[in-house]
């Protein structure tokens, strides 16, 4: 198994295990790179990834503007749709959107610390 089918099995497993069917999509991104890692069966693809990710890869400076503020470590960010919720995650030089059913808030809280989870087990920064 390689390294980007254990990261792909991780997330899913640990999304799955947060917030179970209402988990719609998984998409993990670099700076340079985007990959939809899972798609929930009754959903059609041709979602613009890239256009997404081009949107949530803004994030990589946003972790400079807000650290050592006085709210505290970013942790996630929400955005909120008619149909559904994108909730986005960056640890060191990638992260991971993943697209949600309504839930409740404590969820989405869970759903990122898994998100952060496996994402800082695999960052390449932290292993160095």
């Amino acid at each position: 198994m390689s390294e980007s089918d254990d990261l792909t099995e991780q997330l899913t497993s640990a999304c799955r295990t947060a917030i179970g069917d209402e988990l719609r999509s998984i998409t993990y991104f670099t700076e340079d790179d985007e990959d939809q890692i899972y798609l929930r069966s009754d959903l059609e693809s041709g979602a613009d990834i890239v256009g997404f990710a081009d949107n949530e890869r803004l994030g990589f400076r946003s972790q400079s503007t807000y650290r050592e503020t006085e709210l505290g470590e970013y942790r996630f960010t929400m955005r909120v749709f008619d149909r559904g919720y994108l909730t986005r995650v960056i640890v060191g030089d990638h992260g991971a959107f993943v697209t949600t059913d309504e839930l409740d808030m404590d969820l989405f809280k869970e759903l990122a610390s898994a998100v952060r989870g496996v994402l800082a087990e695999t960052d390449p920064e932290a292993a160095a």
